[in-house]
């Protein structure tokens, strides 16, 4: 894999989760390009700089010592890449902690770099609540690719900080420049709601949270079939997004113990919540983690899982791959995971590859539900 070079540094950084083999860079011309800005603008080592969204830490690790910095993102796994690539490159691993969304700033900061995310609600509340942390004389510069760079992006840099220029693109990158000017205090969007008819639920959705404005579909075709009569089963939500999933079950499985896990830090707020609005008191682990990494083995009775078919911009079936093989893993002997997938993501067979048994328990004309025993 190629190094990235910028002024600051030479790094070698690699992607999470590890992949044998893998294909992609860790980092793109817009990193190099905002780096470049960065090493335009001659800072003082005083200056307060603002990371976010920052995937395996290209543009932290490059700046670590330069200036006063702070990364912040959504991110579990973007969080153990930066820890990784830091100790990658000869430096303490813990050099940089990334705040995770769902923890404030303190203070007020003469540039923010942002990479733009793929969902532009996260992007929309990073920048509500950037409001009262940008000094006088503040920078906010966003980069992307341009084929991932939507004009709404500008649009909501013009709205919530200021006038705002786009350069040129250089090696098909962006950057959008806005300098801060005065406006009014902006109320966030986010969290939104929406309404669960069977069984009757209101679910609250922080603005990183997938299928925020409603029930995906491949849910809606998994719900009705979740496993019953689970009596004290150990049972894992993974990649619960919003909790949908885990909090349906738990209504259906009184006796049931769960544990809710994604890799979003504001899915695992929202799920969190959701639990206590629908369940009350009632004990459960949620946590934001890599998978079923932290899991013990033979730890779980039943795993649900919706599994997601891209890493960003990035699509592929690898990071459903990895689940199944993590649920693996965690499952006792006999334990099953229930999944529900598009009919032509063929995870039938991939499924029968890692279980003893793999059955279909329900099917729509898009989605099929599928039950592999271990």
């Amino acid at each position: 894999m190629p190094l990235l070079t910028s002024a600051f540094a030479q790094l070698d950084l690699i992607r999470q989760p590890d992949q044998p083999n893998e294909p992609l860079q860790a980092f793109d011309a817009a990193d190099e390009y905002l780096l470049a800005y960065m090493a335009e603008q001659n800072l003082p080592s005083s200056a307060r700089v603002l990371v976010l969204n920052d995937s395996f830490g290209a543009l932290a690790i490059s700046l670590l010592g330069r200036v006063e910095l702070v990364s912040s993102g959504d991110s579990f796994l973007g969080s153990l890449g930066v820890e990784k690539n830091l100790a990658r490159n000869g430096l303490p691993f813990d050099a940089i902690r990334v705040l995770p969304s769902t923890e404030s700033w303190q203070g007020l900061f003469d540039r923010v770099l942002i990479r733009v995310p793929k969902t532009l609600a996260l992007l929309e509340e990073q920048l509500v609540r950037l409001q009262g942390h940008l000094a006088p004389g503040a920078q906010v510069v966003a980069a992307a690719m341009v084929k991932h760079l939507p004009h709404a992006a500008g649009d909501l840099l013009a709205r919530y900080v200021g006038s705002m220029q786009a350069s040129l693109a250089v090696k098909k990158a962006r950057l959008l420049i806005a300098d801060v000017e005065t406006r009014a205090p902006i109320a966030s969007p986010y969290p939104t709601r929406y309404q669960l008819e069977q069984p009757a639920l209101e679910l609250l959705n922080h603005a990183n949270v997938f299928c925020r404005e409603g029930l995906d579909i491949g849910t809606r075709a998994f719900l009705p079939h979740l496993p019953r009569n689970l009596g004290s089963a150990r049972v894992a939500d993974l990649g619960c997004g919003n909790g949908v999933l885990g909090i349906v079950s738990a209504l259906q499985n009184p006796q049931a113990q769960y544990t809710l896990v994604d890799e979003s830090f504001m899915a695992v707020q929202s799920a969190r919540e959701n639990w206590q609005a629908a369940l009350g008191e009632r004990a459960v682990t949620v946590r934001a983690d890599d998978g079923l990494a932290g899991q013990t083995a033979d730890s779980l009775d039943v795993v649900l899982c919706n599994p997601p078919f891209h890493q960003q911009q990035v699509v592929g079936d690898f990071l459903a791959w990895r689940m199944f093989q993590q649920a693996r893993e965690a499952l006792v002997v006999g334990g099953a995971l229930y999944i529900v997938g598009n009919r032509h993501l063929g995870y039938h067979s991939k499924l029968a590859r890692l279980f003893r048994a793999v059955e279909q328990v329900a099917a729509t004309p898009k989605f099929v539900v599928l039950k592999a025993r271990k």
